[in-house]
């Protein structure tokens, strides 16, 4: 039934990214209320995969906006950061994804196969922040975090003990390179504005 149910996401069209998002709040919810029973079957998941997708197709055409608000872009100061800021990240993150991919001794196990998946979703997120009128940070970093978790779990069921210290050490040299640069950006950004 799952796989159906699946099918028939794929046939309407919702992105990967908008389906993770929408099962991995899914199960935040369920998680946040102790229960006795426990969930077998995507279909828990279903009316917050539909109500996501809707969502989504609304942040895309601007529907339910005033004509005004259809015709203006979001305003940078609703970001955290700057529309551009967010898009060049998110390019260095993809292209780290794939480098790190091909690198990949192995490169046909389950850690290589997320790290492709993830530089898609990731690929999918680039194109739809960069295409919304008025795109939606939060949402955006709830999918990065959904991505994040898949790629968390995948390295501590599949990487030995000694790769994962590697990859954590070199995640880490990234993160904090990664923030300086996206500081600077800003301040470049500013300072050309």
């Amino acid at each position: 039934m799952d796989w159906a149910l699946i099918e028939s996401w794929k046939a309407t069209g919702i992105p990967l990214h908008v389906a993770l998002r929408a099962i991995e709040k899914s199960f935040d919810s369920w998680e946040a209320k102790p229960r006795k029973r426990t969930v077998k079957t995507l279909l828990y998941c279903q009316e917050e995969v539909e109500a996501q997708y809707a969502e989504w197709l609304e942040s895309r055409v601007g529907a339910g906006a005033s004509e005004d608000e259809r015709a203006e872009p979001v305003q940078e100061s609703s970001l955290p950061f700057a529309r551009s800021a967010i898009l060049e990240h998110l390019r260095r993150a993809r292209a780290k994804l794939v480098e790190t991919c091909e690198q990949r001794i192995t490169g046909e196990d389950d850690f290589s196969e997320s790290l492709a998946r993830a530089a898609s979703l990731v690929a999918d997120l680039e194109t739809d922040f960069a295409e919304f009128p008025r795109p939606d940070a939060q949402k955006l970093e709830d999918s990065l975090t959904g991505i994040e978790r898949m790629l968390s779990d995948v390295l501590r069921s599949t990487v030995l003990p000694d790769e994962l210290e590697a990859i954590r050490g070199e995640i880490w040299r990234a993160a904090s390179q990664s923030v300086l640069s996206m500081s600077a950006f800003e301040a470049k950004e500013k300072s050309h504005g």
